[in-house]
């Protein structure tokens, strides 16, 4: 009897020692937990950039909008093939006085 129990010690010692020291033991599962955290950072940190990144993106599309209007406004530029057509306020209001048909008013001479 007292030799099986020695036996069966000896045996529940090998296989404790195989699962905390063995292929998938401790020191196996700590390296994995430090590969994880490094790799969740590089993660954290490739996920800033193309936040930053994104927002250039959107920048430069929304930015040469909001740039060529003011070019248009303020200097007056054209895209290759625009007309550009300035008219004055007098130039206007004489243009709508002139032309009461647009209005619906006939006159006769």
């Amino acid at each position: 009897m007292r030799v099986a129990t020695l036996i069966l010690l000896a045996l529940l010692a090998v296989v404790h020692a195989e699962l905390w020291f063995g292929k998938g033991g401790l020191p196996r599962v700590w390296s994995l937990g430090e590969q994880v955290t490094a790799l969740q950072q590089a993660n954290e940190a490739a996920s800033l950039r193309n936040d930053q990144l994104a927002a250039e993106v959107r920048d430069l599309k929304e930015g040469l909008e909001m740039v060529e209007e003011r070019a248009r406004l303020e200097l007056g530029m054209l895209k290759p093939d625009e007309l550009y057509v300035h008219l004055s306020r007098e130039a206007a209001q004489a243009a709508s006085v002139s032309q009461p048909a647009a209005t619906g008013q006939v006159t006769t001479p």
